[in-house]
């Protein structure tokens, strides 16, 4: 048991799917995982796990935030020993290539934020990004699902609401396609800790057009993601 996850030696399964909200994590697990059973509920943030294909498959809430979810990251890669953590949110896009409920995959993540500024002593800018393997699973689940999504880097922002305007246009000059709060921070902990790290995200709004999806649009598309999570987690070993 660490300190914010309540789970057993042995409940959490090597293999993790990350959304920030912990009640989506409950519906995941219902939804897509057999025999599904609740490990941890400390501070409201679920904990689930389940089999996938016979896979054993781990769904745990994050909250939100680099912080929050650099928390749950660590404690399941260092006290629990998962090696392949998928987040599963939704992002904001930056250019008008992506559209409304589209799924994009992080290659990379960008960050305002300065966590892994002082995580390297304040005078370096380390470069988080997605495992290989991770990725080019989760490509070929797409394909052949025959599912679209898109491979790029992301913004991961310390902020939901700025309270100055972001380099949204200069970021998207640069092949930034969406902004989100959390895969940085994702990525870093995981390389720290020798596990696998993929963000996969759906797009729930439209920066440049203002366009935002229904809830029934986002669940739609959520659900299109976790099933490309959930293929690229097992076929990825």
């Amino acid at each position: 048991m660490s300190l914010h996850i309540a789970a057993s030696p042995g409940q959490v399964a090597p293999r993790v799917l990350l959304p920030g909200d912990p009640l989506r994590a409950r519906w995941i697990a219902e939804t897509f995982l057999d025999a599904a059973v609740g490990y941890s509920a400390v501070r409201g943030m679920l904990g689930f796990t389940g089999t996938y294909q016979g896979v054993p498959v781990s769904v745990q809430g994050t909250g939100m935030g680099m912080p929050s979810a650099a928390i749950y990251c660590q404690e399941l890669a260092a006290e629990y020993g998962a090696r392949t953590l998928i987040r599963v949110g939704t992002c904001g896009a930056l250019v008008d290539a992506v559209g409304l409920r589209e799924v994009v995959a992080a290659s990379g993540a960008s960050t305002d934020s300065q966590m892994n500024r002082l995580r390297f002593g304040g005078h370096l800018d380390y470069a988080p990004v997605a495992d290989f393997a991770l990725l080019s699973a989760a490509v070929a689940a797409a394909d052949r699902r025959g599912l679209p999504l898109r491979v790029g880097p992301v913004l991961s922002s310390d902020a939901f609401y700025p309270a100055h305007p972001q380099p949204y246009a200069t970021l998207a000059e640069h092949g930034v396609l969406a902004v989100e709060m959390e895969a940085a921070a994702l990525y870093t902990v995981a390389a720290r800790f020798g596990a696998r790290a993929l963000a996969l995200l759906t797009v729930s709004d439209h920066l440049p057009s203002g366009a935002r999806c229904s809830a029934d649009e986002r669940e739609h598309a959520f659900g299109q993601m976790v099933q490309i999570a959930l293929d690229a987690a097992v076929a990825a070993g």
